[in-house]
């Protein structure tokens, strides 16, 4: 009889456990897909693919359907509907497509002004830590252009505009630090600018075949350096400071674990810097590697996986 009981009892603890096992405690990152997305050019391809397989490898399903989704315009939309969860974003750059009035040169502000727009957007959106790196909107010229028309910041640009031709984003026209801040501080019109994907190979390329004379790049595009180009001076501070940080809706965030979550896109974070990325720019241009090998060479180097 008390072989009986202790038998019953077993079976009794065993069934509270299972039944603990599977509808308690933390949710499982396996059974949680994460719909990641990003802008068109490759640096925000790559730091989207970072922050994918750093989630990966803590067991979280990553959906990359929304990689590469042209520009804010578009990407900013979609994260506010559902159609993605997350994606990296220049918080500066971002916080102007809301609210240009708002953007500073001091990353905590722009990421704290950010972070109060996004609490009422798409049911509500979580600005994690933001990255030491950060990536400036630039205006560049050849050192010929510069030597010629004596260039050296952006006040300059308004005496010689007329002899110059002007490669910007494709979304200059409606991005508010980009033609309307520009004619305001500095009086170039860039209303007739050949629209180019800013920072990537076709404004290069355009500037590099003399297409374009003055081009709107990325301050960490490798290119820069590589060609000794010079990269205007910004006097009147009209771009907001752009570190990088992963922007994450909250109905994802409450699926997970939230903290065991953020806490790995914030070490990914923590760990970028704008030299790092500005080598691994290089790696894609140059070297021609894959955006997801280099992702998985830098998140090696750096122990996260």
């Amino acid at each position: 009889m008390r072989l009986t009981r202790m038998l019953a009892l077993g079976a009794s603890m065993l069934v509270l456990l299972s039944a603990c096992s599977t509808g308690g405690g933390s949710p499982s990152p396996a059974k949680t897909t994460v719909k990641i997305g990003s802008d068109g050019f490759y640096e925000s391809k790559l730091m989207a693919e970072i922050y994918g397989q750093a989630l990966e490898a803590k067991g979280y399903t990553v959906d990359r359907t929304g990689l590469g989704l042209t520009s804010r315009k578009v990407s900013a939309p979609a994260l506010e509907s559902g159609q993605i969860d997350l994606k990296p974003e220049y918080i500066g750059s971002g916080l102007a497509y809301y609210d240009p009035t708002k953007t500073t040169g001091d990353p905590a502000a722009n990421a704290s002004a950010l972070q109060t727009i996004l609490t009422g957007k798409g049911g509500g959106i979580t600005v994690l830590n933001y990255s030491p790196a950060a990536d400036q909107n630039a205006f560049v010229v050849t050192q010929a252009t510069a030597t010629q028309y004596k260039l050296a910041q952006m006040s300059d640009l308004a005496a010689a505009q007329a002899q110059l031709k002007f490669g910007v984003a494709t979304d200059c026209g409606t991005n508010p630090v980009c033609a309307a801040a520009i004619k305001t501080a500095y009086g170039v019109d860039l209303s007739t600018a050949l629209p180019l994907s800013a920072c990537d190979q076709p404004m290069v390329d355009a500037l590099t075949a003399g297409t374009i004379t003055v081009g709107e790049l990325c301050s960490t595009q490798p290119d820069i350096l590589k060609n000794g180009w010079v990269l205007l001076t910004d006097d009147k501070h009209t771009q907001p400071a752009d570190n990088i940080a992963p922007l994450v809706r909250n109905d994802l965030l409450a699926k997970v674990d939230q903290t065991a979550f953020e806490a790995v896109l914030n070490a990914v974070s923590a760990k970028m810097t704008t030299v790092d990325l500005t080598k691994l720019n290089a790696e894609f241009v140059f070297d021609k590697k894959d955006i997801a090998a280099i992702a998985t060479e830098w998140l090696k180097a750096n122990g996260f996986v």
